[in-house]
């Protein structure tokens, strides 16, 4: 089996992308969903409250932009919730991998170089999208502050530094048509992996 990294930043549209190879029938882990059910661990709770503080937790529920606002302002506290959290990723990821039986399956991750996660992927695909289009999408779905997001945009890669990693690029500016491109690899694939 093979297994196709997806990333791209904040607002590129990866998760647009990664649906539609689900539409088509492989099967995506989406790292991001299953990082945000680690903060429901009860040991990884304990720990994040241990050096961020009892206020990222109103009882069970993770106050998500209490505990944005400390660690993408405080590079060691981000470094100590990725020490935690990227592992316990990784273990879900290695578990849902043998339970696969397609040709080839997407990791989704918007730090997928950052954190190394590319090493077993055979293929990389990376989903840009100008800045500031970037920006809009998500002010719209989230509705943060331009500063909220530029801030999480910098504890990322640019586009620049994942480009020599990546063996295919797909730009969604809303001028190309992303879908046409997106099952064109699918049919490639499904032919090379088989």
């Amino acid at each position: 089996m093979k297994i196709v990294g997806l990333t791209g930043g904040i607002g590129s549209g990866k998760s647009t992308v990664a649906r539609v190879f689900q539409i088509l029938n492989t099967p995506v882990f989406d790292s991001d969903s299953v990082a945000k059910r680690a903060y429901f661990d009860d040991l990884i709770r304990h720990e994040v409250i241990a050096f961020a503080g009892e206020e990222v937790y109103i009882g069970q529920d993770l106050q998500r932009e209490v505990l944005a606002t400390k660690v993408f302002n405080n590079a060691d506290l981000l470094a100590r919730l990725n020490a935690l959290i990227h592992p316990w990723v990784a273990d879900q990821w290695t578990k849902w991998l043998k339970a696969q039986t397609h040709p080839y399956v997407i990791r989704e991750a918007a730090i997928l170089l950052e954190s190394g996660s590319h090493s077993d992927c055979d293929e990389i695909v990376l989903v840009s999208a100008p800045e500031s289009l970037r920006i809009q999408r998500v002010m719209r779905r989230d509705g943060i502050t331009d500063s909220h997001i530029q801030q999480r945009m910098s504890n990322q890669w640019t586009d620049d530094q994942r480009r020599p990693f990546v063996s295919h690029e797909l730009v969604n500016d809303e001028r190309r048509l992303i879908v046409p491109e997106v099952i064109q690899l699918h049919e490639t694939w499904m032919k090379f992996f088989n």
